[in-house]
Formats: C-alpha cells, structure tokens, sequence
C-alpha cells in the first residue's frame, strides 16, 4: 500500500486558526452561528449544514449518520426526518442524541448533545411548505429505513404520489417531521499546528453555562 492510499500514512498540518477563552463568543449560539457564517460563505464547504447525528437503539447499539442541519437558536438545533425510520426509532427509545458539524477546508468542529424532542406540528408544517416540490413528494412516497425490492419500486411510488396530489399543495405526511436536540454541552474544535488543537467547551451546570479548555 502506498502512502496516497494507507490512511496511517496521511499527514496534514492544521494552520488556519486558533481559538482562545479570551476571543470565544459569551454563548454556544453566539459562536456557532459566527462559525456557521464562515462556512456558509467559504466555498470550499459543500453543505455547510451537513451535520452527522449519532443515536442508540432500545439495545444499546448506537448509529451515525449525516443529515441536514435546518435551523438552529437558543433551543438547540433542528433536522427532519420520518417519524418511523431508524433514528426515529432509535429517539423514541431513548430520546438523546449527539451531533457534530465538520468544515474540514475550515480546520473546524463542533460537537454537541443533549435531549431530543419532536417539533411543534405547526413547525414541521411551515418548514414543509418551503421544501422543493419534489422533495415534498419524496417525502410521501418513500418508506424510509425499510427494505424495498428495486429502485423501480421507489420510482412507482413517487409517481403514483405525483398523480395523487396533482394541481394541488402537498401537506406534511402525519408520519413526518422534526426534532431539536437541546444541548447541554457543545465544544468547539479548532485545528492546530502539531496537533496541539485548541478545544473549547460551553457545559450546562445547573442553569448557568460554563466555557472551559479541554487538552487535545
């Protein structure tokens, strides 16, 4: 194997910045949203909301996977999904979950958790009435997170959806909609030279956040 192929072979230096206690923002939200910013307007970030949310089954097993990061404030951050695919599943059974957002081009992380709770009703239906019209489709036709024969299966689905709501507004399907993780911890990760990275970390303590180092 050869160096451009053996991952313990790769090597990088991480330059771009550093964060510091004196400079962070007074609050977690405060300083994810500068940090969003810098994504959203770096074009070498591809989604900057891309963001992998890591949850555990009523057995212990955990999953990760990547979904989209679709608003966040002082409540937490906010995705979608089927209410009856794997991770909601997994979120009924045990309703607390981990999230991390990556901007590699950026040298930054953030990581996060907490409880999760469904969405307001009236607020996954205002967030679906702004989604594409064939996103809101898909969401009809498609059984997420369950075994389907083909491909064509799929497409059948979607085009009978299609004829369905034809000349008409496509509701949120009752099986549909949002979570919030609200964290009690989120740590901002900053690369470093020498892999001295810097690690900030806002932790809920009673009703009050403290903003402490972590070593790399």
């Amino acid at each position: 194997m050869d160096a451009m192929s053996d991952p313990a072979a790769a090597r990088r230096g991480y330059l771009r910045g550093q964060l510091d206690e004196a400079i962070v923002s007074s609050t977690w939200l405060e300083h994810l949203q500068l940090w969003y910013a810098d994504a959203a307007a770096d074009p070498a970030v591809v989604e900057a909301n891309a963001m992998q949310v890591a949850t555990v089954d009523a057995a212990g097993h955990p999953s990760v996977r990547t979904v989209l990061l679709k608003g966040f404030d002082d409540r937490g951050v906010v995705f979608y999904t089927n209410y009856e695919s794997a991770k909601a599943r997994d979120l009924e059974a045990n309703p607390y979950a981990a999230a991390v957002l990556v901007w590699l081009s950026q040298e930054r992380q953030v990581r996060l958790s907490g409880p999760v709770t469904r969405l307001e009703r009236a607020e996954t239906e205002a967030y679906f009435d702004s989604r594409p019209r064939g996103s809101q489709l898909s969401a009809w036709a498609s059984p997420q997170s369950t075994v389907v024969p083909s491909r064509a299966v799929l497409e059948d689905a979607a085009q009978a959806v299609e004829q369905r709501f034809a000349g008409s507004d496509v509701p949120a399907p009752p099986n549909w909609g949002g979570y919030r993780v609200t964290p009690e911890v989120v740590e901002f990760w900053q690369g470093r030279a020498d892999r001295l990275h810097d690690r900030i970390r806002y932790r809920l303590d009673g009703d009050s956040w403290v903003i402490e180092r972590l070593a790399p």
